[in-house]
């Protein structure tokens, strides 16, 4: 058993293709290794800025012998049938055996094939795996006809030692690479994975990303701390810089003092988005004026000239920064909306400022039902999109909201107007914060239910794994806004407010749109709710009543379901009605005819019958008040009082009995548990 060691030397791949790029290589040879026949330990892979790296342990120096045993015509066949035959098979007449399989005597061959040297396979594997690799972006470099994410410097294969020979385009693999491009370019060879990395690091190359992620972490964290500062937490920022560097070396910088009045997200966001330097806080978590950046390159003077560098760039792009920050402030927030009527919504839905109109008038709509200041969110929801038209969210779109929040500060609008203004893309995801201030609640609801509505009534609402508009996450997002503020809001009303306000010409009418968003809703909230333990097919038992759209109440309602059946009563009467109603439904269709009429008290004989009767009728008056008081474990509780009378209709009573009309009527009360039952919830959804 060998290793195959191999490593693809390229000029840089972007940080972001790094980690799918390692999986995707592994996946690829080792799919056609287990094609070929031969087993192995997992592959593991491993990238850096300049190199894809892979290594396979334990393959065998070939792939098995192979027999394979083929059976030809019968003894005596046309010719023509056995010469078909011997061609495809690739054997002699000769090499045939005669069998008598009971059916006749036919001709078989078996064929051997010698396994392949598994260097052999190797190549092709690697040649094959680089030719359909998947890269997002990938350049033809010279006149070569192959392509790459970037020019390939060279490639490096090994098994057990001995060199494979891969060719790829104008390289031809070899048993030597290079360390890092400044601290140790020249070429070295290898035997093994085990002197490969051990060799690398001695060239200053760090190979497992991982443990170079490690090393940034760690190296700014005590940079911070010597400065008396915080490292601001950015995972995506530490991953993008961990594919930037082979051999990280953490710097510190500063921030000219003059540029500190302008806002920290637009300090941050240039920094981050611009050069890939990680921000310092002070200890009240604002900006302090210093920021890190990770050198590849191990300088003299303590990176004195690095640091001034970076310092100098920094300092052109904060100037820029101020730039938009001074030119955006010259004019009103208000004075932006009429640009956004330049600025397209969606095709269909209208522009930007038909969007920001709708958002004035669905957000009072929204703020009056919860009881928010309805002129705050009026004037916020119409102002939530003007900042599209500045000069900084042009530059930096990741600031829309936030620097809508500034400017209408520096117009003097309220801070409720301002915070609604920030927080109404919210919650963009599962970790992200909930707006809590009414106003700001009432805008996020608005925006949101306004986009759901006029995607669904254009017929472009999300399949399969196609969701281009987002429109899951918004579903996300009203949901979490309902239920983290437990807000009272009749959503069907408010969609059929949302449609009407697009006016006409859209495609689906409001009943539609309004049925389809419920039950998207549905889908949603169970996805919502799995986290948390929720079942859900009590959601689908409460959401099949059809009326229920607060869902504040259907929660309150499906948790006193789940407990409820988590009870012997529950779990016996859940079992009693699929009793009665698989009796009803079989003898309907029997009788071809609807079973679900008044009992007639005069045809009640047995003493089980008429205590069933008088235990609906106090259940059902019960329950309707229990539910109508939202009172749903009392509805729960006030159900379970039918367990026994129910068990013992069943015990004593015989329902198919010889008299047509007594029948009938028992038919008839069993047809009364269900749509007693039915009033809390659709029994027949849930499952187990």
């Amino acid at each position: 058993m060998a290793e195959f060691l191999l490593e693809i030397l390229s000029e840089e791949i972007p940080a972001r293709m790094q980690a799918q790029a390692a999986r995707d290589l592994a996946r690829l040879v080792g799919e056609k290794l287990t094609a070929a026949g031969l087993a192995f330990d997992a592959p593991k892979s491993f990238v850096t800025p300049r190199r894809l790296t892979l290594v396979v342990d334990n393959l065998a120096e070939a792939t098995p012998d192979v027999a394979e045993e083929r059976r030809g015509p019968r003894v005596g066949a046309p010719a023509q049938a056995l010469d078909g035959f011997l061609k495809g098979a690739g054997i002699g007449l000769e090499d045939c055996e005669q069998r008598d399989t009971g059916k006749g005597v036919f001709y078989f061959a078996v064929i051997k094939k010698t396994g392949r040297p598994t260097i052999d396979v190797l190549k092709d594997a690697v040649e094959r795996s680089m030719a359909e690799f998947p890269w997002p972006k990938s350049m033809r470099w010279g006149t070569h006809t192959v392509r790459w994410v970037r020019p390939i410097h060279s490639i490096l294969a090994l098994f057990g030692g001995k060199i494979v020979p891969v060719s790829f385009g104008p390289v031809t693999a070899g048993d030597t690479t290079v360390g890092h491009r400044f601290l140790a370019p020249l070429r070295f060879s290898v035997a093994g994975f085990a002197d490969y990395a051990a060799k690398l690091a001695d060239a200053k190359v760090m190979l497992d990303a991982q443990v170079r992620r490690a090393v940034i972490l760690e190296q700014a964290e005590n940079q911070a701390k010597t400065l008396g500062l915080a490292l601001r937490e950015d995972e995506g920022l530490l991953a993008e810089v961990t594919g930037l560097v082979e051999w990280p070396v953490l710097l510190a910088g500063t921030i000219d003092q003059g540029f500190m009045d302008v806002p920290d997200e637009v300090l941050i966001t240039s920094m981050r988005a611009h050069q890939k330097y990680f921000p310092l806080l002070k200890a009240d978590g604002r900006l302090a004026n210093r920021f890190l950046v990770a050198a590849n390159i191990e300088a003299s003077n303590q990176g004195a000239a690095i640091i001034a560098g970076n310092e100098r760039v920094l300092r052109a792009r904060l100037s820029d920064a101020r730039f938009f920050w001074d030119t955006d402030r010259k004019v009103r927030l208000e004075s932006r909306l009429p640009k956004l009527a330049e600025r397209l919504f969606y095709a269909r839905l209208g522009s930007m400022l038909d969007k920001a109109q709708r958002l004035q008038a669905l957000s009072s709509i929204v703020a009056h039902i919860i009881g928010a200041d309805e002129e705050a969110a009026k004037r916020a929801g119409l102002l939530a999109k003007a900042d599209l038209s500045s000069e900084m969210v042009g530059e930096f779109p990741e600031l829309q909201g936030v620097m809508g929040r500034y400017y209408a500060r520096h117009d003097g609008e309220t801070d409720a107007v301002a915070e609604a203004i920030a927080s109404h893309y919210a919650p963009q995801g599962p970790g992200d914060r909930c707006p809590a201030q009414p106003v700001s609640v009432a805008v996020a609801l608005a925006d949101k239910i306004d986009s759901l509505t006029g995607f669904f009534a254009i017929g472009e609402k999300p399949t399969g794994s196609k969701d281009p508009f987002a429109l899951r996450r918004s579903a996300l997002g009203v949901i979490r806004l309902i239920l983290e503020n437990e807000l009272r809001l009749p959503l069907v009303p408010l969609f059929g407010r949302a449609h009407a306000l697009f006016g006409a010409g859209l495609e689906k009418d409001e009943a539609t749109v309004t049925g389809e968003l419920m039950a998207f809703l549905a889908d949603r909230l169970k996805v919502a709710l799995k986290e948390k333990g929720v079942r859900y097919d009590l959601i689908d038992a409460v959401f099949a009543l059809g009326a229920e759209d607060d869902l504040v109440r259907l929660l309150s309602r499906v948790q006193a379901l789940g407990d409820f059946l988590s009870s012997d009563d529950g779990t016996n009467l859940l079992t009693a009605f699929r009793r009665a109603a698989n009796i009803v439904r079989i003898e309907e269709k029997k009788d071809g005819a609807s079973h679900g009429g008044d009992v007639a008290s005069s045809l009640l004989e047995a003493p089980e019958e008429r205590a069933l009767v008088q235990a609906l009728t106090e259940v059902e008056k019960a329950t309707t008040e229990a539910v109508e008081r939202e009172d749903f474990a009392g509805a729960m509780a006030a159900l379970a009082r039918l367990r026994r009378p129910v068990d013992d209709f069943f015990d004593k009573v015989t329902v198919n009995c010889d008299n047509g009309e007594v029948r009938i009527n028992r038919l008839r009360l069993l047809a009364r548990i269900g749509a007693t039952m039915r009033a809390i919830a659709d029994f027949s959804k849930i499952e187990g």
